[in-house]
């Protein structure tokens, strides 16, 4: 096969509708896996991008943020049975409803937070400057600070 041939084959291939057009994830990429982790087009960072496939590092940021989230309202939960108060007016709705409420309130929130910026960790924020997907690393130290907060106050002050 000659090469102008070859060339008019690989056009013809080309014609049909481009696939990277489609925003939304597709189905099927949930339950085989699929092949996008990064964005490799420079046409595309304009754009939001859908993962497929996440890192292990991520996915390492993710459970973290969890398991804090989760020891945040345990130790919330032991301050306030010895005189402590909380501050955040949400959270202390869901604390006078009962520990179970706010246990639930707090995991579910936390987790449909994590969710949406995972849905969205390839987006660049302009007004900051970095990609969402670095916001799991500031909420794992944020959540980190409270937690040692919180046992200061519990080893420091409450003892």
């Amino acid at each position: 096969m000659a090469k102008s041939e070859q060339q008019a084959n690989f056009k013809d291939r080309r014609l049909g509708e481009d696939r990277r057009k489609t925003a939304r994830p597709i189905i099927r990429s949930l339950y085989r896996g699929g092949n996008r982790e990064t964005i490799r087009r420079r046409e595309e960072r304009n754009n939001i991008f859908w993962a497929d496939r996440y890192s292990q590092t991520l996915f390492g940021a993710i459970v973290l943020i969890l398991f804090l989230s989760v020891l945040d309202a345990l130790l919330t939960l032991f301050l306030v049975n010895r005189d402590a108060t909380e501050l955040n007016p949400v959270m202390a709705y869901y604390l006078n409803v009962g520990p179970y409420a706010f246990l639930s309130v707090k995991y579910m929130l936390t987790s449909v937070a994590v969710i949406v910026l995972l849905l969205c960790q390839n987006v660049f924020l302009r007004t900051i400057r970095i990609y969402t997907r670095s916001l799991f690393y500031v909420i794992v130290a944020a959540f980190m600070s409270v937690v040692a907060w919180e046992l200061y106050l519990i080893f420091h002050t409450m003892a």
